[in-house]
């Protein structure tokens, strides 16, 4: 029968080797146990020579499951996937399924007098074995992010944006229903999706950014614009083209170019200007010395004949 449980819970899908630990040493206990995996009971400090212990399945004790007397078992009903150890009191059951879901009463008895009796409740869950995240762009530049989860008895759903709680600014709406949450247009990071119930945790992460939509604040013809709107076909608070002129931006080869012929033609203004300078003053200075030459030539002449007179 156990082989048959066992082949049904791999069938399912059940992780082996998950292990839940549970103190039962308080009346009430609630336990969980891995579907398929181990649960380990910690029934009570140490076993106690002088002391009898006896754990019983259903609230009515019809079946004895362990029997513990001078610290030795004397019976064990599930022997063959479970174990007792007497020096910290843990009884470890393995290879759970459903039917182990029960109330399993305890008491412990001194010289056939029961001096404690208390009993736990032990539930079996399926663990969650994947988280898988999906995304999609709403109309007005929202995303919608769902979570789902591969198996997994009462899954519990939590979500981090840049592994830290989503604020009211970022989150704009949850579902529960639909494992989904809503994002505001300007939300962009890593967001994180975990799964968990009383016996596993599973956690999925995307990367996501905005859906390419910007917000224009603007009056136009009167008119005050405050919204979101798709980047590629926004017409709004646009500036027309004929009081934008469009600035081209020069290629950087014509721009090198263009700066050298400026520097060329301004270098020849300068030199033809000072040669221009260099040939009035030349003409100018020949012109005064030629005017010089006219001033003094005839005082020379008269002084030279006074001379010829003085001779006589």
């Amino acid at each position: 029968m156990q082989a048959v449980i066992g082949l049904l819970v791999m069938m399912l899908g059940a992780s082996y080797g998950l292990e839940t630990h549970c103190d039962s040493r308080q009346d009430g206990a609630q336990c969980f146990g891995p579907l398929g995996g181990t649960v380990v009971l910690k029934l009570i400090d140490k076993a106690l020579e002088t002391e009898r212990y006896q754990f019983f399945k259903s609230s009515t004790k019809t079946t004895l499951i362990l029997h513990v007397i001078n610290n030795k078992i004397v019976h064990n009903g599930i022997k063959s996937r479970s174990s007792f150890n007497p020096s910290d009191g843990t009884f470890r059951v393995n290879n759970l399924s459903r039917t182990d879901s029960d109330e399993y009463p305890f008491e412990i008895r001194e010289n056939s007098v029961i001096i404690e009796t208390r009993a736990l409740q032990l539930t079996i869950q399926a663990p969650v074995s994947s988280a898988r995240l999906a995304s999609e762009c709403l109309s007005q530049g929202e995303k919608r992010v769902s979570c789902s989860s591969g198996g997994g008895d009462s899954p519990q759903y939590s979500w981090t944006l840049d592994r830290r709680s989503l604020t009211d600014t970022e989150l704009l709406s949850i579902n529960t229903e639909t494992n989904s949450i809503t994002l505001r247009q300007h939300v962009s990071g890593a967001v994180a999706c975990s799964v968990r119930n009383n016996v596993s945790k599973v956690s999925e992460e995307e990367e996501i950014s905005n859906c390419g939509f910007i917000f224009i604040n603007c009056t136009s013809n009167g008119t005050q614009i405050s919204k979101w709107v798709f980047a590629a076909n926004n017409t709004l608070c646009v500036e027309p083209t004929t009081t934008s002129p469009t600035t081209t931006i020069p290629d950087p080869s014509t721009a090198a170019h263009h700066s050298l012929l400026v520097c060329g033609v301004r270098a020849a203004v300068v030199v033809f200007a000072l040669i221009g300078i260099a040939i009035y003053f030349a003409w100018k200075n020949k012109n005064y010395k030629k005017a010089e030459g006219s001033a003094y030539r005839p005082e020379r002449e008269h002084q030279d004949e006074s001379v010829v007179m003085v001779e006589m």
